[in-house]
């Protein structure tokens, strides 16, 4: 590793450690205040890819200050009591999130065909999720042009302000009560009139939601959140009651929806047809069919009925979720990295390197050998009922 200091710099800094060390005291005692944070976070906020509790607590002559903010205000109160009960002095600097900085603008959907979500607000920053047109989010905070929020699935992460059309409660109730019109081809656009041969206004995934204004033979008439005007053709997309009341929850539909992905390639972060991670692409796969399910590998195995853990394949069924990494040992922790769908005759669909077909049958020519020998057991979600499942004919999500 190198170091960024010229020499001479360094033998100065040197002279002056030597100098000072004497005078330096290197205190021992353990920061209570962090203590009781870190375990009322272990409490209530234990995956901070679903729960904000950004709480530190600065040590001062009168106390400790605590600083940062939250959006679980049980959770603060609960830090509060400890401190309390412990006779620990502090003054609560504590934000209580959406930021009042937000002017009640703490709702909005996502204005992009996909939005990507970053784990700080920057560019440069690890994607850890998309959002997708017309997706509604709860807004937390802003830092310049980003915006922290929070998608159906509770997942967090920031968003460029070109990628979210923010509201009030009264535009959001609006916009959630008009009525709406579902993409639902992998890949299209929308044209500034109704002919696909006018200048296009923007491009379109599988999955996208917009606000139905009016049709006519060929083409619905659209409003993007942010309040562009669109059309789109009627052989690409459908009426959001529509396709919601045709819903089937089948295997059949599972199997088919994955196909039409097939060739989509692997983007870490990804949950759109633009491209996908592996627990994106089955996420993107169960929302096209009325589910939103959570979107990490992690997150997703913790979800539905447990099939099988042995290798057992003639137990699955198609639309079933394999999952892959590391098994636990006495030193160390299961650790989940990969999940595909099964979808019969032995195969299961997958997102590595793209979106493609693997088989567990060692003698078939597409079989995954590197995933068959890090199998850890396969979940059963489908028309299943737990806490991270959501159905779209049961919750009034759009």
């Amino acid at each position: 590793m190198k170091f960024p200091l010229k020499k001479r710099c360094c033998f100065y800094a040197l002279l002056s450690f030597v100098f000072m060390a004497c005078e330096t005291k290197t205190s021992t005692v353990p920061n209570k205040a962090e203590e009781a944070i870190s375990s009322v976070k272990s409490t209530y906020a234990p995956d901070t890819r679903v729960a904000l509790f950004d709480i530190e607590a600065v040590e001062g002559p009168e106390g400790y200050t605590l600083k940062g903010g939250t959006n679980l205000p049980e959770a603060l109160d609960a830090l509060r009591k400890q401190l309390e009960q412990k006779q620990i002095v502090f003054q609560d600097s504590v934000e209580v999130l959406p930021s009042a900085s937000l002017d009640g603008k703490i709702y909005g959907a996502i204005a992009l065909s996909v939005a990507n979500l970053r784990s700080r607000p920057a560019h440069s920053a690890e994607m850890v999720t998309q959002g997708t047109l017309g997706m509604p989010v709860k807004v937390y905070q802003k830092q310049d042009s980003w915006y922290r929020i929070q998608t159906p699935d509770h997942y967090l992460g920031w968003v460029d302000s070109r990628g979210i059309a923010l509201m009030d409660k009264t535009q959001f109730e609006d916009w959630k009560g008009s009525e709406k019109l579902i993409y639902t081809k992998t890949y299209g656009h929308s044209f500034i009139e109704a002919d696909a041969s006018s200048q296009v206004v923007s491009d379109l995934v599988a999955g996208n939601i917009l606000k139905l204004v009016t049709e006519n033979v060929a083409f619905y008439q659209v409003e993007y959140p942010d309040g562009r005007n669109a059309y789109v053709s009627k052989s690409e997309a459908s009426p959001y009651l529509d396709w919601k009341s045709n819903l089937s929850f089948t295997k059949e539909a599972l199997v088919e929806t994955s196909k039409t992905m097939l060739g989509v390639p692997y983007l870490w972060g990804g949950t759109s047809t633009k491209g996908v991670d592996c627990s994106g692409f089955t996420k993107t796969v169960y929302f096209m069919n009325g589910m939103i399910i959570p979107r990490d590998a992690s997150q997703q195995i913790h979800e539905g009925t447990l099939v099988d853990d042995s290798g057992e394949f003639d137990k699955l069924i198609p639309g079933d979720l394999l999952f892959f990494g590391r098994k636990a040992t006495d030193s160390t922790s299961e650790r989940v990295v990969h999940v595909g769908m099964w979808i019969g005759n032995n195969e299961f669909i997958h997102s590595a390197g793209n979106v493609h077909i693997s088989s567990m049958a060692k003698n078939a020519d597409n079989f995954d050998a590197y995933n068959y020998d890090r199998y850890l057991r396969t979940k059963r979600i489908l028309n299943q009922k737990d806490e991270g499942l959501l159905y779209l004919t049961e919750q009034d999500v759009f």
